[in-house]
């Protein structure tokens, strides 16, 4: 199996709207051929729908806009999914006090596709103080797209 399923990948979100889904158990995507499961993205939080179970936001990185949706009560996590990409619903709860309009946020998860859009399950959401921690991560993502993600598998 290839090793970027294994890691959160930091990807724009043109990148990460556009990858294939593949239909597999549990559920992945394609990136260059290679098999992508996770995905850390950076960006301002622009849009946000707290409900009782979920709290949905979207985050603008400049290049679009990343769906995220923040299960926040444990007992109604899809039972397939694994303990290490889910938190609890404590947790869940003390991550969505960080998640409000204007902030510029780090969230890394799974991604997921929900009627036929990809989004992010966050497994972490991290409230970033440092403007520039924006830039870096657009420098991150093109380092490696260029240098890890987009090269070509190797033979078998």
């Amino acid at each position: 199996m290839d090793s970027l399923h294994l890691v959160h990948i930091k990807l724009l979100a043109t990148g990460l709207l556009t990858l294939t889904p593949r239909h597999t158990s549990p559920p992945s995507f394609v990136r260059c051929g290679r098999t992508v499961a996770r995905a850390e993205v950076v960006g301002v939080v622009v849009s946000r729908d707290h409900m009782e179970k979920f709290l949905r936001f979207l985050v603008d990185d400049g290049t679009g806009c990343v769906p995220c949706v923040l299960w926040l009560n444990h007992q109604y996590l899809n039972a397939n999914s694994s303990s290490d990409s889910d938190p609890t619903g404590e947790m869940a709860s003390k991550m969505s006090e960080v998640v409000r309009l204007g902030t510029l946020l780090r969230v890394r998860g799974r991604i997921v596709m929900y009627r036929g859009a990809i989004q992010i399950a966050p497994r972490d959401v991290v409230l970033e103080e440092d403007p520039n921690v924006e830039v870096l991560h657009w420098l991150q993502c093109v380092h490696m797209a260029k240098e890890c993600y987009d090269l070509p598998l190797p033979s078998a």
